[in-house]
């Protein structure tokens, strides 16, 4: 129902536009190839600018359906995208990423819409629609955008209002029984003011995951919908105004995970803790019977079973699936002062709510399913002045930013093999002892609350952040051939943080007050903490020998710059060097924290990368070759890893790597043989190694690291995009595209297993259409066209070792119509 209701109102809204709205003023065509970007916030030509970057535009967007941020892969393969098992999206660009599991951490690669930082990958899973273009800049971005990235960023540019009457409506049907809606009108409202309103509706009613053990159960059905209105006012000469509101819903599926092992501690055979006595009956078959060959094969906790209350545990009722919502405030101000000088403000506000119900067993017992509640309110003012001097470009500015994040979930590990081992403690830890019946048990708990104990708790944080920056940047042309680029940014950092784990209706105070605090006191040799009561945090601080909140404050500052010297030889080639050094602002987990060191924070990462690099248009412009290579000189790597704890062995914490290392090539061919043709191949070779970095491993023991890799970080990572709109008459044109993406294997951890791997795979994309000078175009597409099984993470939770699978082929038809 909702396509057609969608339908009708794009059709309703082009109706009230006259048919003779204003045309657009004829301008001269661009050459083709010669590709405009705002890497360094004016419009330059792509190959003018001393740095790598990849641009695409809307039709290859269109073409090779980039609906979702993880889609950019296929153009863009030194970027990948890997899920958490709370489902939050990791970026990794040229090797460098944070893998953490929390919605309120920011990444390595900032993501910016129209130069607004959605600083938090979770901001970015509603619908991707009506682009313009997407720039993909690498290596460090500190001087320019408002939020420190070490990895580089990517900026979402959304088509803007026309001072002519623009619209367009598809619909399309697919496998999955998926039907979607996209569709835009622009034009002018009256003088100097225009608008556009751009909507995308996203549906899958069949789920692409089937459950192993009840088949007639699935997961994977989508359900987003997106709208976003834009204003544009020129109020008088040399002012403009642009004012845009985003808005979104995602109510699909939650993923599920697929069993492929056992961790460390809790192996059946080779177990390093007790807990591998206390696996659930049938799950070590299940994974020997289940081990997963396609996309397709998952598992989860039957319904009815993790629905219901079990004595002191709560159940987990409904739907696995999102129900998150977001919706952003853009406003720009951009003011004349001078001829050559300029003031723009930008302000924006971003809220977003998450509210999902996800299982990440792996199979179909209740190993760890998650209810997550979170929210992030994100206000940003950023205000500068740009110009030009003589031979100088400049611009100088100041940025505010003030974010506060509610990041919780109640999770369920009834039949996890470490709850089911404390279950047991109190009668195994000393023989003969049954510590229900030792002053340990204050509380008066019996044999049944012991029985059904530690099935849910929760997991809170909450952050107040606050940065702040000034920043310049200059191009001075000392010659013709010499360009000099200098840019800084003074950035401070302030997040104020309260977390813990904490019970929930009564269920930890059983095996809290009894086992954790025989545990923790030695067995009454040292002083015994105090109980918990019913919602009391449960972490437990060593310092202070209580259990209790985390609290803490991170109070940081740095200066990021960046300097680069562009010889230009001839007007088709560019060579330069660039030195730049960029910062990741610390940040605090919320972990299911038995201690309090699993919540301490990490501090900022510092990333010095040098690079040297060309641009060469060659053969009469039918050819574009671009060369970079680069080293990164990597401190404070923040990661997420382990930490041993003396009760469940091996459990989530943060760390810093103080040093560690990056390097590689990375080259793109674009080669435009006919009008209309381009075949694009990129390539990014990379070694990554940690340096004498000691951690703890999987199995809670401490280990050197020294050489290892850095996870989702493959030697090799490539593409080969064609993309053609041709006429075969006067008034019809073919077009479409094809894309092949491969990497070669990478780790998910530093530890050298294979179960953590991520296998080769070769991807390929494509699509085939028709579009008539009559407005009307047709689409065949499919994603996955060979149906590759493939998976981009593996995590453990804390139990079962889980793979998430990418989704297999999707296919179907696009009709759409231009107005």
């Amino acid at each position: 129902m909702r396509i057609f209701l969608l339908a009708g109102t794009a059709a309703g809204l082009a109706g009230t536009v006259p048919a003779f709205a204003v045309e657009a003023d004829q301008a001269t065509a661009p050459v083709e190839g010669d590709i405009i970007v705002t890497a360094q916030r004016r419009a330059e030509s792509i190959n003018d600018v001393g740095m790598a970057i990849q641009a695409v535009d809307s039709e290859t967007l269109e073409n090779l359906r980039v609906t979702d941020v993880r889609d950019l892969t296929a153009v863009a393969p030194s970027f990948t995208v890997s899920q958490s098992y709370q489902g939050v999206p990791t970026y990794t660009l040229r090797g460098i990423g944070f893998n953490t599991i929390n919605l309120s951490a920011t990444s390595t690669v900032g993501t910016y819409v129209d130069e607004v930082a959605y600083a938090y990958p979770i901001m970015n899973t509603g619908p991707i629609m009506d682009l313009e273009r997407v720039e993909v800049l690498k290596g460090p971005q500190g001087t320019l955008y408002g939020r420190n990235t070490t990895a580089g960023l990517i900026n979402f540019i959304t088509a803007k209002p026309t001072d002519h009457f623009d619209a367009g409506v598809s619909a399309e049907l697919g496998n999955y029984q998926t039907y979607n809606f996209a569709g835009h009108i622009s034009g002018p409202l009256g003088e100097g003011v225009s608008a556009r309103l751009a909507i995308r509706s996203e549906n899958s009613d069949k789920g692409w995951q089937v459950s192993n053990s009840r088949p007639d159960e699935r997961l994977g059905k989508v359900d987003k919908l997106g709208i976003r209105g834009s204003l544009a006012v020129e109020p008088g000469t040399g002012t403009h105004i642009d004012l845009s509101v985003t808005w979104w819903q995602n109510k699909s599926d939650t993923v599920a995970g697929q069993g492929i092992g056992f961790t460390p501690a809790t192996n059946p055979v080779t177990g390093t803790s007790a807990s591998h006595f206390f696996n659930v009956p049938g799950l070590a078959d299940y994974i020997a019977d289940n081990f997963p060959t396609k996309a397709s094969q998952a598992d989860w906790a039957p319904e009815a079973a993790r629905s219901a209350d079990i004595g002191r545990g709560a159940g987990l009722p409904g739907d696995l699936a999102e129900n998150n919502r977001f919706w952003g405030l853009k406003l720009r101000l951009d003011q004349d002062v001078t001829d050559t000088v300029k003031f723009v403000s930008l302000t924006s506000y971003n809220d977003f709510r998450r509210k999902a119900l996800s299982d990440w067993s792996g199979a179909p017992f209740e190993i760890l399913l998650q209810k997550a509640d979170g929210r992030i309110k994100s206000f940003a003012q950023e205000i500068h002045f740009e110009g030009e001097s003589g031979v100088v470009n400049w611009l100088v500015g100041g940025y505010y930013g003030h974010d506060k994040i509610v990041d919780s979930n109640r999770t369920m590990l009834g039949e996890n093999a470490n709850a089911r081992f404390i279950r047991a403690a109190p009668y195994l830890v000393v023989p003969g002892v049954n510590l229900l019946e030792t002053p340990f048990n204050s509380g008066g708990y019996t044999a049944a609350d012991m029985a059904t104990a530690f099935r849910t708790y929760e997991d809170i944080g909450t952050m107040n952040t606050k940065t702040w920056s000034l920043f310049g940047n200059a191009d001075a042309e000392l010659t013709e051939q010499l360009k000099l680029t200098v840019g800084l940014r003074y950035t401070e950092d302030k997040q104020d943080y309260v977390g813990c784990s904490r019970d929930y209706k009564g269920s930890m105070l059983p095996n809290v007050n009894v086992v954790n605090r025989f545990l923790f006191s030695a067995g009454g040799t040292l002083p015994i903490p105090a109980p918990i009561v019913e919602g009391q945090c449960n972490t437990y601080d060593d310092v202070t020998n209580s259990f209790g909140p985390v609290v803490s404050t991170l109070d940081e500052n740095n200066l990021a710059w960046r300097v680069v010297l562009d010889w230009s030889p001839n007007d088709d080639t560019l060579v330069y060097a660039s030195v730049s050094r960029g910062y990741k602002s610390g940040t605090s987990p919320v972990n299911a924290a038995s201690k309090a060191r699993q919540n301490a924070p990490v501090t900022q990462e510092k990333l010095t990368a040098y690079e040297v690099g060309l641009k060469a248009t060659l053969a009469d412009r039918l050819l574009q070759a671009n060369l970079a290579a680069f080293y990164y000189d990597y401190k404070d790597k923040q990661i997420s890893t382990y930490f041993a704890d003396p009760i469940y062995t091996a459990l989530a914490r943060l760390d810093n790597v103080p040093k560690s290392k990056a390097y590689g090539v990375e080259g793109e061919l674009t080669l435009r043989p006919a009008q209309g043709v381009t075949i694009s191949a990129n390539g990014l070779w990379l070694k990554t190694r940690v340096i004498d970095y000691v951690g703890t491993n999987a199995a809670g023991q401490p280990q050197n690291f020294d050489g290892a890799e850095f996870i989702y970080s493959p030697h090799f990572q490539g593409s080969i995009v064609a993309a053609y709109d041709t006429p075969v008459s006067d008034t019809l044109n073919v077009n479409g595209a094809v894309s092949l993406r491969y990497q070669s294997k990478s780790n998910t951890i530093f530890e050298d297993d294979p179960l953590y791997k991520i296998d080769s795979f070769a991807v390929v994309n494509a699509s085939l259409g028709l579009k008539s000078e009559a407005g009307w175009s047709l689409s065949l597409w499919s994603k996955n066209l060979f149906n590759k099984y493939y998976w981009s993470s593996v995590a453990s939770n804390a139990n079962v070792v889980v793979r998430f699978a990418n989704q297999p082929r999707t296919f179907g038809l696009t009709l759409g119509y231009d107005f």
